[in-house]
């Protein structure tokens, strides 16, 4: 093996205690996604969106890394000790990857814990309220937003994880609907381009055929399983 990618999703935080923002109502935290997870909706309420990120960033902060977590930072010990590439995907905003171990983490969707300015385009690590409106760092304007992907604007990293998924040997989706574009395109991706395809998650994707192998159950239980069954092997 000597590129592994995976990608994970809310499900993988939600065993820590992170809720996962979108209800099956639709809504976020009590909240339409139009008020809270887009451009339009900052435009009008800057305040309120504020509010919604800066509890997320508190109860991210309360929490844990996991089992599924601790599992995947081990899995990049392993494939880069034996030479390998190693890179995990997340469509998740908060850290615990990072807190567990992991190192080659892409947050296609943004981070909690960083702060864009909207007149500069400067990203600035933060771990505070954003609600008091804090001057940048940078330019100095009071212009700071969360440095997250909304609705309507592009994932981050694409171009790599397109590079990464063109060289992939193995590619591994966990804790994922597998219906948010572009992240739910990433399986088909990698299997055109010739990697085997793993599906290790809570319940059954829709078109989840296109997957090599399908392991069910919590990620606290499916992902640790998975990296001693992978790392255990003679051809490792």
């Amino acid at each position: 093996m000597t590129n592994l990618v995976v990608l994970t999703g809310a499900g993988i935080s939600a065993e820590s205690g992170l809720a996962t923002f979108r209800a099956s109502d639709g809504l976020w935290e009590n909240h339409r996604i139009e008020d809270v997870a887009t451009p339009e909706g900052f435009a009008r309420n800057p305040d309120l969106v504020h509010r919604f990120y800066d509890g997320r960033r508190a109860q991210a902060a309360t929490v844990e890394p996991n089992p599924a977590h601790q599992a995947l930072a081990r899995l990049e010990t392993s494939v880069t000790a034996a030479g390998g590439r190693f890179t995990l995907i997340t469509q998740n905003i908060d850290d615990l990857h990072e807190r567990a171990g992991s190192y080659r983490v892409l947050h296609m969707h943004g981070e909690l814990n960083s702060a864009l300015c909207s007149t500069c385009g400067a990203r600035t690590p933060w771990t505070g309220p954003l609600g008091d409106h804090p001057n940048c760092p940078v330019c100095h304007d009071p212009a700071l937003r969360p440095d997250v992907v909304w609705f309507g604007e592009v994932p981050y990293h694409l171009d790599r994880i397109e590079r990464v998924l063109d060289d992939c040997d193995l590619f591994v989706v966990i804790g994922t609907s597998g219906v948010v574009y572009p992240a739910a395109g990433l399986a088909s991706l990698a299997r055109a381009a010739g990697a085997r395809t793993i599906l290790l998650n809570l319940e059954e994707q829709e078109g989840w055929v296109r997957y090599d192998e399908v392991r069910l159950g919590p990620a606290t239980e499916v992902v640790p399983q998975f990296v001693a069954d992978v790392t255990s092997r003679p051809d490792w």
